[in-house]
């Protein structure tokens, strides 16, 4: 029982963490404002967010994941049975399959919606009713870490916002970036080839609505301070039903100013860094994941001083993992990986391979030449993916990614196009993955091995849809009681996740060292905090038999050394090691389990 003066103990402590609080939000608001009364409005954001009365510490530098934790990317539709929700298939799917190897799902957008597959949302603050309710997003969310898109530079163009705009009616009547268009928008970096500008008619004439990814994608305009009020409200919502973890989707683009490129912005930086603060006083543990599919050096920055996103998708690694599996060669990702700084504590970054979109190119400009991009493009169509482009300033179009299926991005080489060794290769791709630094998550499509749905492509006329199936559940149940190659791999996979999860050295922030084996091994050295454990995560990346030189890597002869995958020893009078074509072996000094 708490006496009067504990009470009194505790309200003083939240005032202070309240005065605190503001003092932070002023800072980050007048940097963003200028023309905002900075102490009104850090009251109003105090006050959506409920911190009056609750109002938590975060501790600086703290890492929220450890090496048991694995991510699954899903719709919520991605699995369909008559008599249930979507959303209840999936969690059954999930319970069933993957409780044993997944910690958090990434569901992404499950909210009413009008296109682009729940990205252009139409109410932020209900679960789309084809999909289930709120009820199912809590049992999700009490058996798993749970992230959720905050869809925030664009909403749908059918939304009650957009409707308000065209009527003149508040609140949604200031709430959409407007442009002219003799305004210089020659520096405008985008992701798509149709027109930036659509013309709008509404009650104050004719408007022209800047539309960053499609016309019914209208982009928000967080000049507007109550943008960003309606945003706190939203997030506060989303934390008290569960969710721990908060995707930006295309954050990138929020803030625009005429003559610029508007993209990644001074002011853009500082709302991730306000969002953050305001999150993090809520729920100490609650984690912010920047989605910033831009050149490597603009997507590190995202990472700030340490305040700003916890995570960021390390982009990159998805083109260039694909080019050294279909080119043999590990020079690009070698030059790559010793590129990347050690994420700091309280920071790292997300590893996949594949996702619900495609394979983003723009990651790897300047990575890679235009003439091996050409030839990765290629490669992929041949394989029956699509390409999707983005309009350059001089009028003409660049690739901006490949879409496919994972599992058919790898059917074969660039050299000898599809060959027998699919289902190695892919097994090898996801083996590296799982040993990088950061945090590994899994497309729920590449842990079933699913491949090209032509019909869904040529259905819709969208180039994401091919990598977008939508399973019947007793279809894949049966299909994963067989001995079906979708069954092998999410075995095999389960196994490989297993192993990694009682690992120190595969703790996202442990140690990593790029080693130098030959052009056609992919290896790095990991080792944990207290450095009693060491992994040299080593792969053959090529389609012949590799041969592993022992004495190159220096393993001290008096530890015990064993391939944690096989579980065989290292012998002491063993000279080298010899990899089949794929193959990785997790050479480590101490195995946990």
């Amino acid at each position: 029982m708490k006496t009067s003066t504990s009470i009194e103990h505790s309200e003083m402590a939240t005032a202070n963490r309240v005065e605190e609080l503001q003092t932070r939000l002023i800072s980050h608001v007048s940097q963003i404002y200028s023309d905002v009364n900075a102490t009104d409005l850090s009251l109003r954001l105090i006050e959506c967010m409920g911190l009056n009365e609750h109002c938590t510490e975060p501790e600086q530098y703290q890492n929220h994941w450890n090496e048991q934790d694995v991510a699954v990317i899903t719709y919520g539709n991605t699995f369909l049975r008559d008599g249930e929700t979507p959303l209840d298939t999936l969690y059954h799917f999930l319970s069933k399959h993957l409780k044993e190897s997944i910690s958090i799902i990434h569901l992404l957008p499950f909210f009413t919606f009008s296109s682009d597959d729940g990205f252009a949302v139409m109410d932020y603050t209900q679960v789309n009713d084809a999909y289930g309710d709120w009820d199912d997003i809590i049992q999700i969310a009490e058996e798993f870490k749970l992230m959720s898109d905050l869809v925030i530079n664009h909403c749908s163009g059918r939304s009650r916002w957009f409707e308000q705009f065209k009527a003149g009616e508040k609140p949604g009547k200031d709430y959409f970036y407007c442009a002219d268009p003799s305004d210089d928008l020659s520096m405008v970096v985008r992701p798509r080839t149709s027109p930036l500008l659509r013309e709008v008619s509404t009650a104050d004439g004719d408007r022209y609505v800047w539309c960053t990814f499609s016309h019914d994608q209208p982009d928000l305009d967080f000049k507007n301070p109550d943008v960003l009020l309606e945003f706190v409200n939203i997030v506060r919502l989303y934390l008290e039903r569960g969710i721990k973890i908060f995707r930006l989707d295309a954050i990138a683009f929020l803030w625009k100013e005429s003559g610029t490129n508007c993209i990644n912005l001074p002011q853009t930086h500082e709302i991730v860094r306000l969002l953050r603060t305001l999150i993090e006083h809520h729920t100490h543990d609650a984690i912010i994941i920047t989605e910033t599919n831009i050149p490597n050096r603009e997507n590190l920055a995202y990472f700030g001083n340490a305040n700003e996103a916890h995570i960021i998708y390390n982009f990159p690694l998805p083109p260039l993992l694909l080019n050294m599996l279909v080119t043999g060669s590990t020079h690009h990702f070698k030059n790559w990986l010793m590129s990347m700084p050690p994420a700091m504590m309280g920071t790292t970054y997300l590893n996949f391979i594949a996702s619900h979109d495609g394979i983003g190119l723009r990651p790897v400009e300047g990575l890679l030449s235009d003439d091996e991009i050409t030839e990765l493009v290629s490669t992929m169509e041949s394989f029956g993916g699509q390409v999707s482009w983005r309009a350059l300033d001089d009028g003409k179009n660049k690739p901006y990614e490949i879409n496919i299926t994972l599992f058919d991005a790898l059917k074969g080489t660039i050299t000898t196009g599809e060959d027998n060794w699919q289902h190695q290769r892919f097994i090898c791709a996801h083996t590296i993955m799982l040993g990088l630094e950061g945090l590994p998550a899994f497309y729920i499509h590449s842990l079933i091995a699913t491949e090209n749905d032509y019909e869904k492509f040529k259905n819709t006329n969208n180039n994401r849809a091919i990598n977008r199936h939508n399973w019947e559940m007793d279809d894949i149940e049966v299909l994963l009681n067989s001995g079906s190659h979708h069954a092998c791999v999410l075995k095999e996979l389960k196994f490989l996740i297993a192993i990694r999860r009682k690992q120190p050295a595969f703790h996202p922030n442990a140690t990593q060292f790029t080693l130098h084996l030959g052009d056609e091994i992919c290896a790095f050295w990991r080792q944990n905090l207290r450095r009693d454990q060491s992994i040299f995560a080593i792969s053959n990346i090529s389609d012949n038999d590799q041969t592993i030189v022992l004495a190159d890597m220096n393993l001290i002869e008096t530890d015990d050394w064993m391939d944690l995958i096989t579980g065989e020893h290292i012998l002491p009078e063993q000279k080298d090691l010899i990899l089949k074509p794929y193959q990785t072996v997790w050479l480590s000094n101490q195995r946990y389990s």
